[in-house]
């Protein structure tokens, strides 16, 4: 399984990074949505280089061109709601993607444990495709595990992409257990050190989801 990690050159992508983490950016919840959207953008355009190309001809004014364009598009997924604003970035650069959509939350027994639940999916066909799974913080794990089983019922893809702003440690460990190292990709704005008693990522940036739409009650 392959672990790409932004967070490990420096570009740009540092910036937007340095700004959704800092709390008192945080604030300007259109400016923060931006920045998660801007990070998908960005790893949309990395993982483009991965696909299968072929050449075409195109008829400009004067003569024809040659240009290799993808040969097929992937399928983006995201996990509800918080995964919205990332969804978005790789689908500004993927515009011919299909889409898929799964419902995932926190149901707590008390303060500190609380189980993953599924409500719901809408999703394609995914036989043969190529998955692109997208949620901007991965904690434990579990939320994408469940989410991918979920998604399994509408076929078995040819390649995994996991992309995350944020991840545990623990979360990429937990990915590599459960998801088929052969055709997996994580990608990872940056992999912080530890989650905190409540599950939440350590320094990671907050609640992502209250971030992007305001608190839920």
């Amino acid at each position: 399984m392959k672990i790409i990690n932004f967070n490990q050159s420096n570009s740009l992508f540092n910036q937007f990074l340095s700004e959704i983490r800092d709390v008192h950016v945080q604030g300007d919840r259109i400016r923060f949505r931006r920045n998660i959207e801007r990070v998908g953008e960005i790893m949309a355009y990395e993982i483009s280089r991965t696909l299968p190309y072929h050449p075409v001809s195109i008829q400009t004014p004067l003569a024809t061109a040659v240009e290799n364009v993808p040969s097929e598009q992937p399928v983006v997924a995201t996990i509800l709601r918080a995964g919205l604003p990332l969804h978005q970035g790789f689908i500004n650069y993927f515009d011919h993607a299909e889409n898929a959509f799964v419902s995932a939350y926190r149901k707590y027994i008390n303060e500190d444990n609380f189980d993953i639940h599924i409500e719901y999916i809408a999703s394609p066909r995914l036989d043969g495709k190529i998955l692109i799974l997208t949620d901007p913080m991965l904690a434990t794990g579990s939320s994408m595990e469940l989410a991918y089983e979920a998604l399994l019922t509408k076929g078995e893809p040819s390649h995994i992409h996991i992309a995350s702003v944020i991840a545990s440690r623990q979360a990429i460990e937990h990915i590599k257990k459960v998801f088929p190292a052969e055709k997996t990709t994580v990608w990872c704005g940056a992999i912080d050190p530890e989650l905190n008693a409540h599950s939440y990522i350590v320094p990671g940036l907050g609640d992502a989801g209250d971030l992007c739409y305001g608190e839920k009650k």
